[in-house]
């Protein structure tokens, strides 16, 4: 292996060297705890470290890394402290994520590093975010983000690199090519010979190093970094070669790699290697590598001493639950005495309007959102009054630009991510569930990100375009889900939404964006999120809906004089309003439960398991439901009004009063 110092001095090598040799020590530390069964699973970066030490090294402490699981050197590099490192890891609260999360899954605003998840490529884009946030900030800033050759595979690295590309962000992507994703290798996953030939297609500059020697990757991220942070932007893409030495995980093995490649990149260890150079450089010699590791040694001592002292968490219902959301009560903004009429179209361009103009850091992201003003022209001339950085069109990725809501997040931004139409957002699904649902309650970052959602049939626009999904988000702890019905619920339910620093999924009906107009306050308030309206009141029935069930449920009982019923429309689903929903069960003990969405798995079904549970002595028949049928949404209008429940209503209605 060659060597090239440069001009870079002894002070700098020795770091280098003995940030190779911390992770090494506390790996070999790690096996054998594994083995004692004192950690429960281990993701060995046994001959990887130089890249993670090299880039580490090379950023400024207060640059953003994003690493995944064999990156152990950015912790230590970044200094992390042991003993909370080793508590992380053995699930105790004085780690990073209370006890909720294992190895490095977590993240730490107080070292600038943010973990990964499970599904390895969602945090690309994240990464975006940082950037984005660093660029719109004006912050001569790069973030580093990590990925592996199998992770690559993924489309979220795809998705990012475009982003980043288009939007000139300043980020640098580690591809670390150790050859096998788990025990797949790389001909199993890729056809093209190096990461380095996707560059052009992306249109940025790629760069491949040897992953093993620490003072080429430290050198090459030095140059692409101070690069960046001069030009403000130009993603960069490096594919450091290296080799994993050890299993996926322990417990895998590696029995899978041939012996001669094991042997030959068992010569190229990046410790031995440079510790033999420094060696005979004379930089290095054997008196300091003894005082060396047993300064080490005693580091990791005293860190696993201080975390084996602590007793594993005290598990409290209260706190796991409440832990999901970031902190925060609302305080309702209200209306002013200036109102005008208003279509539920107008409500919500309004409310964008006049949330761009409260929060100077809100970025509104989605496709065709800025010059064309979106698919329905919502955002129609926000362009000219608040400018390209905070009305952005993006390309055809609904993941990336919600994992760059979550980035922007950690750099203290709003965002707000429209979807085109509510089923595409099934290509996000993964970042909105997994990443900001889950990411106050793992490691206490919240996720301040709004994503609106046109939703619902009756236009004959299809299976692909008519979807009522909100069931699928309301089954997910840490987020929160509103559904207006009318236009001045629409602004002060979306106005709250943006100011709630936890990720809301909002969801508009299109049917009535042109359809329905309200007299609606004219300046900024607040809808709070979590409560009922009842629309209309009676004595014989309760009718318990939400979206376009609540203009279903008028319609039909205004046709039905001699029945009279509380309409209550729910319009937050998650939370949704319990003591409203008791309040009109045990006023008319008959219970009837509308929502546009598939009857099976609908929210009607939980609504009507908790009212069964908690109101059952006030009922006076059984509780029913109506919704669509359980099918795809169909295409031909006399098809999807059949689908629909709006034509059921009246039988059910019927049903409910004679029982």
């Amino acid at each position: 292996m060659n060597f090239d110092r440069k001009k870079y001095s002894n002070k700098l090598l020795l770091d280098l060297y003995e940030g190779l040799l911390r992770p090494r020590m506390i790996e070999e530390k790690m096996l054998i705890l594994l083995r004692q069964g004192k950690i429960s699973k281990w993701f060995s970066g046994i001959g990887q470290e130089a890249i993670s030490v090299g880039a580490t090294k090379a950023l400024t402490d207060e640059e953003y890394i994003l690493p995944m699981h064999r990156n152990l050197g950015v912790f230590t590099s970044r200094n992390v402290p042991y003993d909370r490192l080793f508590a992380q890891f053995q699930g105790k609260i004085h780690g990073f994520t209370k006890g909720r999360d294992r190895s490095f899954h977590f993240g730490t605003n107080d070292y600038n590093i943010v973990g990964m998840i499970s599904h390895l490529g969602p945090q690309l884009a994240v990464a975006d975010g940082i950037a984005l946030a660093n660029q719109l900030g004006k912050e001569s800033k790069a973030t580093l983000v990590f990925t592996g050759d199998g992770g690559a595979s993924e489309g979220d690295f795809h998705e990012a690199l475009n982003v980043a590309a288009v939007w000139n962000l300043p980020v640098i992507f580690v591809v670390e090519n150790n050859g096998y994703g788990l025990s797949t290798p790389s001909s199993e996953q890729f056809k093209f010979k190096n990461f380095i030939d996707k560059g052009p297609g992306y249109g940025i500059e790629a760069v491949k190093i040897d992953g093993n020697n620490v003072l080429e990757v430290y050198d090459t991220i030095d140059k692409l970094s101070k690069k960046l942070r001069k030009n403000g932007g130009g993603p960069v893409l490096v594919e450091a070669m290296t080799f994993r030495m050890r299993g996926h995980e322990e417990a895998s093995g590696t029995k899978y790699v041939p012996k001669e490649l094991m042997d030959y990149w068992a010569k190229k260890d990046p410790l031995e290697n440079f510790e033999q150079y420094l060696l005979n450089e004379k930089v290095l010699t054997k008196k300091h590598i003894e005082k060396l590791r047993a300064s080490i040694l005693a580091d990791i001592d005293s860190g696993l001493e201080k975390a084996y002292s602590e007793a594993l968490p005290v598990a409290s219902t209260q706190v796991e639950v409440e832990d999901m959301y970031y902190p925060f009560e609302q305080k309702a903004v209200e209306e002013s005495d200036s109102f005008s009429e208003k279509r539920y179209v107008d409500a919500i361009s309004d409310g964008l309007k006049q949330s761009l103009e409260k929060y100077p850091e809100l970025v509104i992201m989605g496709q065709d959102v800025a010059d064309y003003g979106g698919v329905f022209k919502i955002t129609e001339g926000f362009v000219d009054k608040f400018g390209r950085d905070r009305i952005r069109n993006t390309p055809l990725c609904e993941s990336a630009i919600i994992g760059i809501g979550l980035g922007m997040s950690i750099k203290k931004r709003k965002s707000l991510v429209e979807m085109q139409f509510a089923d595409f957002v099934t290509c996000g699904f993964n970042q909105i569930v997994n990443n900001l649902a889950k990411s106050h309650y793992r490691w206490q970052q919240n996720a301040d990100v709004v994503v609106r959602m046109p939703t619902g049939a009756g236009v004959a626009a299809g299976p692909f375009h008519s979807q009522s999904n909100e069931a699928w988000f309301f089954h997910t702890p840490g987020l929160k889900v509103v559904y207006p019905s009318n236009p001045r619920d629409a602004k002060g339910l979306l106005c709250a939404a943006i100011e709630d620093p936890n990720p809301v999924i909002y969801f508009e009906h299109k049917m009535l964006y042109r359809s329905l107009t309200d007299e609606v306050c004219d300046d900024y308030y607040t809808t709070e999120i979590g409560k009922a309206n009842l629309v209309t009141e009676g004595s014989d029935i309760s009718i318990i809906t939400y979206g376009m069930g609540v203009h279903w449920a008028k319609e039909i009982m205004k046709s039905n004089p001699e029945v009279s019923a509380d309409i209550l429309d729910l319009r937050s689903l998650l939370p949704w309003d319990k003591e409203a929903v008791r309040k009109t069960v045990e006023k008319t003990g008959r219970v009837l439960i509308l929502h546009e969405d598939c009857l099976t798995g609908g929210i009607g079904g939980e609504i009507s398991a908790w009212i069964g549970e908690h109101c059952f002595e006030y009922l006076d028949a059984p509780i029913l439901r109506e919704a669509s049928l359980d099918t795809a949404v169909p295409f031909s209008p006399p098809l999807e009004q059949n689908f629909l429940p709006k034509g059921r209503l009246a039988q059910k209605i019927k049903d409910l009063v004679e029982f």
